[in-house]
C-alpha cells in the first residue's frame, strides 16, 4: 500500500538571494540616513558612518552565528529564547517590533520624497505624509492578499542599486572630489560640537536597518551554516564601501558652509528628505545628464524603498507570528485570514501604527526611535550568543564568530563582547540625548512588558517557561523510497487528482508515480508555520490520488511539499527522485499558475527531465506544451 509521506520546508535560497534581500534592506537606508546624519555630524559624516559601520560589522557576525544555529524567524528574540527564557525573548522581540515599525514608516516616508524628482509637491508636507501613508496602505493590502517577495526581482534591484551607488562614487571621485576641502570643513568641537557628534553616532545606526533580515531568510537558505555567513560578509563589505565613498562625495558636492545660523550643509537641510538626489543635482554633469540621472535615481530609490517597506511588513509578520506561537503575544497575532491565509490582523495592526508615526512628518523622530529599538535588540543578540557559548558550549555551531578568547575553558567571542558594549553605550546615548527615545521608546517597552505579563498570567503561564500554541501533529516523515520514474505536481482543488489520471497515459504498467501536492507558503508566514486547512486539503487530495492509482494499476507514492518557490522545489524534487518525466496540469491550479504560469515556465527553463505541461481541461482537446532535457535522446511524444 502506498503511504502518504509529508516532506516540507524546502530551502531554496542561496548566497545571491540572501545577499540581495539583506542588501536590499540595509543598502536602502543610504537614501535617508545620509541626510539625517549629515545634519548633525557635518564634516565628520564619513567618520561617523565608519564607526557605526564597525558596530554593524560586529553585530553582523553575531547574527551570522545565531542564525546559522537557529535558522528561524525571530532574530534576537529567538537567540534570547534559546540562551535565557521567554521573558528575555519577548523583551528582545518587542524592541525588534519597534524596529520593524520604524523601518516600515521611514522607508515609506521617503518613497514620495524621491518621486519628487517628477512631482515636486511630494518633497514636502503634506504630500510626503499622504504619500507615505498611501504606500503603507497599498502594501498592507497586497500583503493581506498574500503576494510575497520575488527573490529574482530582489537580486536584480539589489545589483542595480549597488551598481548605481558605485557609479555615483566613481563619478564623484573623478569630477568633484577635493581632499583639502574635506579636511578644511572639519572644526571639531565647533562643527560639529561634541554633543552633536555623539548624537550623530547614535543616530547613524539607522543606516544599518535590515540586519534582522538575515535571521528571517536563514530559514529558507540551502545551507544556513555556510550561506548565511557568506551573505553577511558580502553585505558588510558592500555597505561599508558604499557609505564611505558616497558620504565623501556628498560632502564634496554639498560642502559645509557657515551662515547666520552657524555651520550647515544642504545635505542635511534642503536635501534631508532626498540626499542622494542632492548629490546628483550638484555633481556638475550638465543639464541633460543631471536630468536623466535625477529621474533614474528617483525611480530606483523609490522602488528600493518601496520594497524595503514591504520587507518590513513581511518581517514584522513573521516576528509576531513567532512571538504568538510561543505564547508571548495573544493568539490573534498568528491567526490567518480565512481566504488569503495570511496574518491579516498583524499586518493591519502594525501598518496603522507605522502610518500614525508618519503624521507629525518628523524625520528625526523616526530615526531616533529606530536607534532606540535597534540598540536594545542588538545588545540582546550579542549577550545571547555569549551566553550560549557558556551554557551550551558543545552545541553545534555551523559558523562561529571570530576573535575567540579562551576563558576558564570557554571560547568567548570578542566580536560579541565588543558589539554588546558598543551597542549598549549607543543605546544609553540615545536615551540621554534623544527626547523621542524617552517619551516614546521607553513607554513602548513598558507597555509591551505589561502586556506580556498580563497575557501570560491570564493564560495560566509563568513568565519564563517555554510554551507553544498546540497546532496538532502532522503525519510522520517516512524514509524516502529508492526509485521514481514520474512526478505529478498537484495544485489547488484538484480533489479528483485529475492530473494523475491523465499522466497515467505516459507511464508503463510497472512504473512508479510520485504524486506531489504543493502548498505555497505566503511570504508573511514563517516557512514552518502551521497551515492546517491547506495541509488537510492536501492530504485528502493525495488520498484520492492513491485510490486513483490503485484503480489504474499504478504504484503511487504521495508527498506533501511546503515551499515559497514551487518551480525550484519541483525541480529539486525531480532530481532527488531521479524522475524521468514531470506531468503538470493547470486546470485546477490557481489563476496565476494557468496558461503556462511561473511554475510551468520555471520547469520548462530548467528541464531536469522530460516535461509535459497540460493547459486547459484534461481531455483530448487539451493544449499540451512539451519539452525534454538534453540528456534524453528522443523527442517528447
Amino acid at each position: 500500500m502506498a503511504r502518504i509521506t509529508e516532506r516540507g520546508l524546502r530551502r531554496t535560497v542561496g548566497v545571491p538571494g540572501l545577499f540581495a534581500t539583506a542588501y536590499g534592506n540595509v543598502g536602502s537606508s543610504i537614501y535617508y540616513a545620509l541626510g539625517l546624519v549629515a545634519l548633525h555630524a557635518l564634516g565628520l559624516t564619513p567618520l561617523v558612518f565608519m564607526v557605526a559601520g564597525g558596530l554593524f560589522a560586529l553585530t553582523a557576525k553575531t547574527y551570522a552565528e545565531g542564525a546559522s544555529m537557529y535558522p528561524e524567524a525571530g532574530g534576537s528574540s529567538s537567540f534570547a529564547r534559546h540562551a535565557f527564557n521567554e521573558l528575555a525573548s519577548f523583551f528582545a522581540g518587542w524592541a525588534l517590533t519597534l524596529d520593524y515599525i520604524i523601518t516600515i514608516a521611514i522607508s515609506a516616508f521617503f518613497v514620495p520624497h524621491y518621486l519628487g524628482a517628477f512631482f515636486p509637491e511630494l518633497r514636502h508636507s503634506p504630500g510626503d505624509i499622504i504619500g507615505g501613508i498611501v504606500v503603507i496602505a497599498a502594501l498592507a493590502a497586497v500583503n493581506i492578499r498574500g503576494l510575497g517577495e520575488s527573490a529574482r526581482l530582489n537580486l536584480i534591484l539589489a545589483i542595480a542599486d549597488l551598481a548605481t551607488q558605485v557609479l555615483l562614487v566613481l563619478v564623484g571621485f573623478i569630477v568633484i572630489l577635493d581632499p583639502h576641502l574635506l579636511v578644511s570643513q572639519v572644526h571639531l568641537g565647533v562643527a560639529p560640537t561634541y554633543s552633536e557628534l555623539i548624537f550623530a553616532l547614535s543616530l547613524a545606526m539607522v543606516a544599518y536597518t535590515g540586519i534582522e533580515t538575515v535571521s528571517n531568510m536563514a530559514e529558507e537558505a540551502h545551507d544556513p551554516g555556510r550561506d548565511v555567513p557568506k551573505a553577511v560578509n558580502l553585505v558588510v563589505v558592500a555597505v561599508l564601501a558604499v557609505y564611505a565613498g558616497i558620504s565623501v562625495v556628498a560632502l564634496s558636492a554639498l560642502p559645509i558652509v557657515h551662515g547666520p545660523h552657524g555651520y550647515s550643509t544642504l545635505l542635511g537641510t534642503q536635501y534631508e528628505g532626498d540626499p542622494v538626489l542632492g548629490i546628483v543635482n550638484n555633481l556638475g554633469l550638465g543639464d541633460i545628464a543631471t536630468t536623466f540621472l535625477r529621474y533614474y535615481v528617483g525611480i530606483l530609490a523609490a522602488t528600493i524603498l518601496f520594497i524595503a517597506t514591504n520587507a518590513g511588513l513581511i518581517g514584522i509578520s513573521r516576528l509576531s507570528w513567532s512571538l504568538a506561537e510561543h505564547r508571548q503575544l495573544p493568539a490573534m497575532f498568528s491567526t490567518l485570514h480565512r481566504r488569503y491565509r495570511t496574518p491579516a490582523f498583524t499586518i493591519v495592526f502594525y501598518s496603522v501604527i507605522a502610518a500614525v508615526l508618519l503624521i507629525p512628518g518628523q524625520i528625526d523622530l523616526l530615526g531616533n526611535l529606530y536607534s532606540f529599538g535597534a540598540m536594545l535588540s542588538f545588545t540582546t543578540a550579542h549577550v545571547s550568543v555569549i551566553a550560549l557559548r557558556l551554557r551550551q558550549p558543545d552545541l553545534e555551531r555551523p559558523y562561529r564568530a571570530p576573535w575567540n578568547v579562551r576563558i576558564r575553558g570557554f571560547d568567548i567571542p570578542l566580536t560579541a563582547c565588543l558589539g554588546a558594549a558598543g551597542t549598549f553605550a549607543a543605546w544609553v546615548s540615545v536615551v540621554v540625548l534623544h527626547k523621542e527615545a524617552r517619551t516614546v521608546g521607553i513607554p513602548w517597552m513598558l507597555a509591551g512588558m505589561a502586556l506580556f505579563v498580563i497575557y501570560r498570567r491570564r493564560s495560566g503561564l509563568d513568565l519564563t517557561s517555554p510554551a507553544k500554541i498546540d497546532r496538532g501533529e502532522r503525519p510522520p516523515d517516512f524514509t524516502p523510497l529508492e526509485y521514481r520514474s514520474a512526478l505529478v505536481p498537484i495544485f489547488g482543488d484538484d480533489v479528483s487528482a485529475e492530473a494523475l489520471e491523465a499522466a497515467a497515459r505516459f507511464v508503463g504498467p510497472e512504473a512508479t508515480v510520485d504524486a506531489v501536492y504543493v502548498i505555497r507558503v505566503p511570504a508573511q508566514v514563517p516557512l514552518d508555520g502551521p497551515l492546517s486547512r491547506e495541509e488537510e486539503h492536501g492530504r485528502n487530495v493525495l488520498e484520492a490520488a492513491r485510490l486513483i492509482g490503485r484503480r489504474s494499476g499504478l504504484h503511487v507514492r504521495t508527498t506533501l511539499l511546503r515551499t515559497r518557490n514551487p518551480g525550484r522545489t519541483l525541480v529539486d524534487e525531480a532530481r532527488r527522485l531521479d524522475s524521468e518525466i514531470i506531468y503538470l496540469a493547470d486546470s485546477h491550479a490557481p489563476a496565476s499558475e494557468r496558461s503556462l504560469g511561473p511554475t510551468a515556465q520555471y520547469l520548462l527553463s530548467e528541464r531536469p527531465c522530460r516535461i509535459i505541461v497540460q493547459t486547459g481541461p484534461s481531455n483530448g482537446h487539451a493544449a499540451i506544451a512539451r519539452a525534454h532535457s538534453q540528456t534524453l535522446k528522443s523527442p517528447a511524444a
